[in-house]
């Protein structure tokens, strides 16, 4: 592994993890910017885990590696780096869950080839999938249970609900207590970024537009940040959430922030921000370890 970027790795305050990353980290745009010129395709990985701590990997969504794939991922990271795989698409929108408890069965023993490079793993149900459903997902999340009847009782799970239904107080607190019971995390979902007024016209993004729920289910915390391309229109909602890290590391959570961007060039850059933020605050700081080079300079 290329040792020429300082690292930024796990982050601990008070018995709290920190872990920041993308979404993604195969984005040729990053080449010159977030990753040197002249890095090939085969290093962006390595690159990658040399500035950011973790990755909220997307593409298990749309198809699951092979196990050499998986096993390649790890070769290429420090050992206190996180991949957080999404669900796979087709076992989370076919409907009801209940039919799909084997798949997802699968799909945990399968990601335990990442070894402890193993994050939270988080299921993303669709748009469509509301409240009414709330049976069937109660029955599904109490097979998976981590702390019940999971074949593997270290991983950690978190589901993301986008119906607006679950949004509601009634179903925000129910939902809330069948994830308490079955030890797994709510991921929260940060939007207000790109749809605060005024709106930027021809930014476009497929997140939903939903109210941000701040209440944590379990010790781990997964949260997705959607960021905006300005960094002055970041600056407010970065600033609260160190204030939300702060208070969920001093209670021991580990916490898997993943910052997104509808302009995909200007994820790292919103990311890094927000560590700079955070080290600022003397939170989630390493000494013995300096920090790297920002590479996002627009």
């Amino acid at each position: 592994m290329d040792q020429g970027i300082n690292q930024v790795v796990e982050q601990s305050v008070e018995g709290g993890n920190f872990y920041l990353g993308c979404a993604v980290w195969a984005y040729k745009g990053w080449v010159g910017d977030f990753y040197p010129v002249g890095t090939t395709s085969s290093q962006f990985l390595a690159r990658y885990s040399q500035q950011l701590s973790m990755v909220e990997c997307n593409s298990t969504f749309y198809a699951v590696p092979k196990p050499e794939t998986l096993r390649h991922w790890r070769e290429q990271v420090d050992p206190e780096f996180r991949f957080c795989p999404k669900f796979p698409r087709d076992l989370t929108h076919q409907g009801l869950l209940v039919p799909q408890v084997a798949a997802a069965q699968k799909f945990i023993e399968q990601m335990q080839e990442l070894g402890d490079n193993l994050g939270c793993l988080f299921i993303q149900l669709p748009p469509q999938y509301d409240r009414t459903q709330l049976e069937d997902l109660q029955q599904f999340l109490a097979i998976l249970s981590p702390e019940t009847t999971s074949k593997y009782p270290k991983v950690s799970l978190a589901l993301e609900v986008r119906h607006p239904s679950w949004f509601q107080p009634v179903a925000t607190e129910k939902l809330n207590q069948v994830l308490a019971t079955n030890h797994l995390s709510r991921v929260i979902l940060d939007t207000r970024p790109i749809y605060a007024q005024p709106r930027t016209i021809g930014l476009e993004c497929r997140k939903p537009d939903l109210p941000v729920q701040f209440a944590t289910t379990d010790d781990h915390v997964l949260v997705r940040y959607i960021s905006h391309p300005d960094p002055r229109r970041n600056q407010p909602y970065l600033q609260e959430w160190v204030e939300y890290i702060d208070q969920w590391l001093a209670k021991g959570k580990t916490i898997y922030f993943a910052v997104h961007c509808p302009q995909e060039e200007y994820s790292p850059q919103n990311a890094l921000i927000l560590r700079q933020l955070l080290e600022n605050a003397g939170i989630a700081v390493i000494p013995e370890r300096s920090s790297p080079r920002i590479l996002c300079d627009r």
